[in-house]
């Protein structure tokens, strides 16, 4: 006779065997369906649960937020994609696309587990039509590798940021801030067309002569409204001289870099601002850098005069390049020194935008350095980045394009990297960089630069597409109703 105990555990052992065999044929079924769309190419499909799954295929970028697909594809053609997606929309998956995977988030990992990720790693064709110095660019291409193809070819170039490991399939579609983005736009406004796969496996063409609603919708938010495949894009002569600089404030006391700030706050919100002029303030424990490119000769660099108006430095460094792929290079080599490399790290990151109607006050900033000497923070490494933008990004109407932040002058990037899980003293830390400034800044917007994407958001579409959203939501109905490419923070249909 059966105990109680058998009773209760023979029906649930069942249970689990069932809920065994059944995610066996699932699994099963799902391979058997990816490598048909990829002619069955064993290479170009992993299926969780394969041997070294996370380390060789999934490679999470942000370790504060693991996320494991229910497969990765390794397609090598427009066609493969658009059977991918056919394939994960038949089985009910979702679907998103990772070109060089630095989502703060790991949302081109889909951001939440199961869903099909598209590693673009394979797809980074090139070429360049020399009657109008158009590019026509793979999505898996990396911005290095596409600064040496735009050298090669004419000595051409785009705008984009100082790593080189970054995408153009994600930054291209999201915004692409950079050094040269005050002269040229984000790399999202050299975007003049592109391939992309939509939800119901077709192919298409956007441009501005067909589907313009779906490019609108793509420069700016792409991951909700397809896979784009192939770019067409504007490219710029290469810069001749260019002037990179960095000083240093390492002494002093909270008060003095304070004020250093409030000096630097002063010089880039003027409306006389030359273009060629970039920079960055970066806040650090003890010490503040202003640092950035001048894209002139060095007596023009001069002129401005910034020894001066920034006086008090404890180091200096003033370098000419004539070479554009060398000062390319210089700022790979910077940006090792903050989250856009390639290393996975737990880390957390926070986000402001300022207009010319909301500079921080005098007294927001001195509450703001108070706040960093003053606050535990619970993190290995933190930094906090002040990064000047506005320019030519901001002639482009607000309605042009899905990217909603043209009247944006300068960002504000907060960091802290942690050698485990982020803890919620870090997190009070960052959210408590936000308050102190928010606080102080009447009239600030709720504005997020999309690709500096923060989970805790309260409002993460009216954050990152404002004024747009209902238009993107209209378009996302339209042309992918049931929500194929999804994320946990992407544009839902109207």
């Amino acid at each position: 006779m059966l105990s109680n105990m058998d009773a209760l555990l023979r029906p649930l052992s069942f249970l689990l065997l069932f809920l065994a065999v059944t995610a066996t044929a699932s699994a099963s079924s799902l391979r058997q369906c990816l490598l048909a769309a990829v002619q069955n190419d064993a290479t170009l499909v992993a299926v969780n649960g394969d041997l070294l799954y996370q380390t060789l295929d999934v490679k999470v970028y942000n370790l504060n937020y693991p996320v494991t697909p229910a497969a990765v594809t390794f397609p090598k053609s427009a066609q493969q994609v658009a059977a991918i997606v056919s394939c994960a929309a038949s089985l009910d998956y979702k679907v998103q696309a990772k070109s060089g995977g630095h989502s703060y988030a790991n949302y081109g990992l889909g951001g939440s587990n199961g869903a099909i990720n598209i590693n673009l790693q394979n797809m980074k064709s090139f070429s360049m039509d020399y009657t109008n110095y158009h590019a026509t660019v793979g999505a898996g291409m990396l911005n290095g590798e596409l600064d040496e193809y735009l050298h090669n070819a004419g000595n051409r170039a785009v705008a984009h940021g100082t790593s080189p490991q970054i995408g153009v399939g994600g930054h291209a579609t999201i915004g692409g801030l950079g050094p040269t983005a005050r002269q040229w736009g984000m790399e999202l406004d050299h975007v003049l067309e592109v391939e992309v796969v939509l939800a119901n496996g077709s192919i298409a063409r956007a441009s501005s002569t067909q589907n313009q609603d779906l490019l609108f919708a793509i420069k700016g938010a792409g991951a909700s409204f397809g896979v784009v495949t192939e770019f067409i894009l504007r490219t710029e002569k290469e810069p001749g001289q260019a002037v990179q600089y960095s000083f240093t404030f390492g002494l002093g006391n909270t008060a003095s870099r304070a004020s250093i700030f409030k000096k630097w706050q002063t010089f880039i919100t003027q409306p006389s601002l030359s273009r060629k002029f970039a920079s960055i303030f970066t806040i650090l424990k003890g010490s503040v850098v202003v640092s950035g490119t001048f894209f002139g000769t060095r007596t023009e660099f001069d002129a401005l005069g910034l020894e001066k108006q920034f006086p008090g430095m404890t180091n200096s460094s003033v370098i000419v390049f004539t070479d554009w792929l060398g000062l390319v290079a210089n700022w790979a080599e910077q940006s090792l020194l903050d989250l856009t490399g390639g290393i996975p790290a737990n880390f957390y990151a926070r986000c402001l935008s300022f207009s010319e109607e909301t500079p921080i006050s005098a007294d927001g900033i001195d509450k703001l350095f108070t706040y960093l000497d003053n606050t535990h923070t619970g993190s290995l490494i933190w930094f906090v980045i002040f990064d000047l933008e506005g320019g030519a990004i901001n002639d482009v109407p607000m309605n042009a394009t899905g990217y909603a932040h043209r009247d944006t002058v300068f960002w504000m990037q907060s960091y802290a990297v942690t050698l485990g899980k982020v803890s919620q003293t870090t997190y009070n830390f960052l959210d408590g960089v936000n308050d102190v400034i928010r606080e102080n800044t009447p009239g600030l917007g709720i504005g997020v630069y999309p690709g500096y994407v923060d989970p805790r958001l309260e409002n993460p579409r009216e954050s990152y597409w404002g004024s747009n959203l209902p238009e993107l939501e209209r378009i996302k109905a339209k042309y992918d109703p049931t929500d194929v490419f999804h994320n946990p923070q992407g544009v839902l249909p109207a």
